[in-house]
């Protein structure tokens, strides 16, 4: 796992759960990271759909997204996310995205509005990943499991998995899980500002104060 070794205080926008045309994205890496950075974006995560069948092309190609590090004031991650993979097969995929020189793992969850296999939350908690994207109905004991192996447990804009953030930052707060606010990108105006991302967490249930918290006490990722 990735080890989240420091917190830094903030005022831009940190956004580690998006996509481009090497999956169900709209856009090409640049123009991705270009909107972007418009928006104040100091970090960004390219976490495009994968399995077994792509993950080598995917990690292959969108790594070349480095070199635009050499001109911008932006660090880019690259991943994946892991979507609607058999629960068994999460950890040893999540393995293999590292040794293929994944910066950050997203697994797909058990988002309500799509037909994710029971089971992938906690296969996904169990395993080497930095977020549980759009967890949906995520259980206490899940959450739990998530602090105890410092697991992010994300806050969606995207509309349909937006529908059970309250309920994920509710059971994030109970156990004490780490949460960050992520758009889940897929076309240009899904990219949101630092300020919407705040008010997204707010929407959530959490005060301005505790949102404002998630989105500007980002966890930086360092290996």
């Amino acid at each position: 796992m990735l080890n989240i070794m420091s917190r830094i205080l903030c005022s831009y926008m940190i956004d580690l759960h998006t996509h481009t045309t090497f999956s169900d994205g709209e856009l090409i890496p640049s123009e991705l990271v270009r909107r972007a950075e418009v928006l104040g974006y100091k970090a960004i995560g390219i976490t495009d759909h994968a399995d077994y069948t792509n993950i080598e092309h995917i990690l292959s190609c969108v790594s070349k997204a480095h070199y635009l590090q050499e001109v911008l004031d932006m660090r880019i991650l690259v991943g994946a996310e892991l979507t609607h993979i058999p629960p068994p097969k999460i950890g040893p995929l999540a393995s293999l995205a590292r040794r293929l020189g994944a910066e950050i793992v997203v697994v797909h969850g058990e988002t309500p509005v799509e037909p994710v296999r029971p089971g992938t939350n906690r296969a996904a908690l169990e395993a080497d990943v930095d977020i549980l994207a759009h967890p949906g109905f995520i259980t206490l004991e899940e959450a739990e499991l998530a602090r105890e192996n410092d697991i992010c447990l994300e806050i969606t804009s995207r509309s349909g998995h937006n529908i059970t953030n309250g309920h994920v930052a509710r059971l994030a707060r109970l156990a004490g899980a780490k949460m960050v606010v992520n758009t889940d990108s897929h076309a240009p105006q899904d990219l949101i500002s630092r300020e919407r991302a705040v008010e997204i967490a707010m929407g959530a249930g959490l005060t301005l104060d505790e949102a404002r918290d998630v989105v500007d006490r980002h966890p930086i990722i360092k290996r």
